[in-house]
């Protein structure tokens, strides 16, 4: 239970990069996450070694194949003279083994599947109470070990970026919707569909358009899939009661939805909507919207450069001028605004997950993403886990803006999801192949003879 203690809180905190040292790119969190790993690796050391379960070796071979697409992007990018911000580079080369470690331990057996359901309600636990705390910050006016909580007029909380904060709110709210739906008890569901009040409420403070999409779409798209698993299910049917429950669950946060973003848009059109949901005017939206196709087509020229090989680990996009413009441009999106260093050397991201990797280890690197990310949704839908496919799915839309392969609770959702998909499988086989089954068929047979 310590483990899992130690485990939440680092994935929780490792999103806080306020708290960790200036100039420093380790904190807490990061410091719970090795201590964890530590641990664990002396057990199965201790142990000789946990089984290759299915779901470990989908995992596995993926960071095999990542690996090897991350050192053929390096020695191209050396061979070829590339130039780009070193540090930056030794971040990656040094988180990747990490995050490595923590999805690859966190589904070892025996009892991968008990264990990270543990891990994620001690999650939504410690997130609902850090959010709290943060906002606690912000309402009391208190000022905690220096941290500055807003971001121009975006709320960060103690994170870096308000797009960290964001993701973790996403995050946390699908992962409360998960195990409401798979929670025992009315009581159970309701508690876990409370911890997602807070995420819900300051992943809008964030004023990530991303999490605004992602609010607005998810609900529907559980709902769809909560009809689709109740019209094919053939186990028995719905009892009134039940069903009457699972239409208050998801008529409360829909009815919640529609009356603080679709109504209005009655009032003031559509129009006036989109701009709410933006982070700012007009020309901001059109200035974020110009950075980001230009630095999109930017990581597609970096790659191609690379002969699909790409340059290993690191951002390798130039800063874009417009950005060193808006330093001077109080209108500017602050996003854009904020950047590492300009030192000369390609140290720009592209903000969008595959062509980063694109950028990073190429074709290869791209392709087992795409391969881990379907067997991933595909398992989670065919096993009628619908809170888990719309968690997944939700971290799919963040990654068409934001780079989160390299966030430790992204990979905890793909651990989460083929464990629970596979312990899904398993039980369906044990189901089907059961001995009273068979044995009602022999006698059936034998009646019918």
């Amino acid at each position: 239970m310590l483990l899992d203690v130690l485990l939440a809180f680092g994935l929780i905190v490792s999103t806080a990069s306020q708290l960790r040292p200036q100039g420093v790119s380790i904190g807490p969190g990061e410091i719970c996450l090795a201590l964890w790993v530590l641990v664990m690796v002396c057990r199965e050391l201790y142990r000789l070694g946990p089984p290759l379960t299915p779901p470990l070796t989908k995992l596995l071979i993926f960071w095999l194949v990542f690996t090897i697409a991350q050192g053929l992007g390096t020695m191209t990018a050396y061979v070829i003279g590339d130039r780009h911000d070193f540090h930056l580079f030794m971040h990656d080369v040094l988180a990747y083994p990490l995050l490595a470690a923590v999805s690859c331990l966190s589904m070892v057996e025996p009892g991968a599947g008990p264990r990270l359901r543990r891990v994620a309600w001690l999650l939504v636990i410690f997130g609902t109470i850090g959010l709290a705390l943060q906002l606690a910050e912000i309402w009391v006016d208190i000022d905690v070990l220096g941290i500055k909580p807003w971001y121009w007029n975006r709320f960060r909380g103690w994170s870096a970026n308000p797009n960290q904060l964001a993701l973790l709110c996403a995050a946390l709210g699908l992962l409360a919707l998960y195990l409401a739906e798979t929670a025992g008890g009315f009581g159970r569901k309701v508690a876990a569909l409370a911890c997602a009040i807070l995420p819900v409420y300051v992943g809008r403070l964030s004023k990530s358009d991303t999490f605004a999409i992602l609010l607005v779409g998810s609900i529907p798209l559980f709902a769809a899939l909560k009809v689709r698993t109740w019209c094919s299910s053939n186990h028995g049917a719905m009892t009134i009661r039940t069903a009457f429950a699972w239409l208050v669950i998801l008529a409360v946060p829909a009815m919640a939805v529609a009356g603080g973003i679709l109504l209005p848009s009655i009032k003031t059109g559509v129009e006036d909507l989109a701009r709410d949901m933006a982070k700012g005017n007009e020309a901001d939206s059109e200035h974020t919207a110009a950075i980001r196709l230009h630095s999109w087509h930017e990581a597609l020229r970096r790659g191609f450069e690379s002969g699909m090989l790409g340059l290993g680990p690191g951002p390798h996009i130039e800063i874009p001028f417009s950005i060193i413009q808006g330093r001077l441009n109080p209108s500017a999106d602050p996003e854009d605004i904020e950047h590492p260093k300009v030192n000369g050397t390609a140290n720009f991201e592209a903000h969008d997950t595959l062509l980063d990797l694109f950028t990073q280890c190429g074709l290869i690197g791209v392709l087992s993403v795409l391969w881990l990310g379907a067997i991933t949704v595909q398992g989670s839908f065919r096993a009628r886990l619908d809170g888990l496919t719309t968690m997944l799915c939700g971290l799919a839309v963040f990654s068409v803006f934001h780079l989160i392969v390299r966030h430790p609770i992204f990979w905890f959702a793909i651990s989460l999801s083929l464990v629970a998909t596979d312990a899904a499988r398993r039980k369906s086989v044990v189901r089907v192949g059961s001995p009273a089954r068979v044995g009602s068929s022999r006698s059936t047979t034998a009646l019918v003879r």
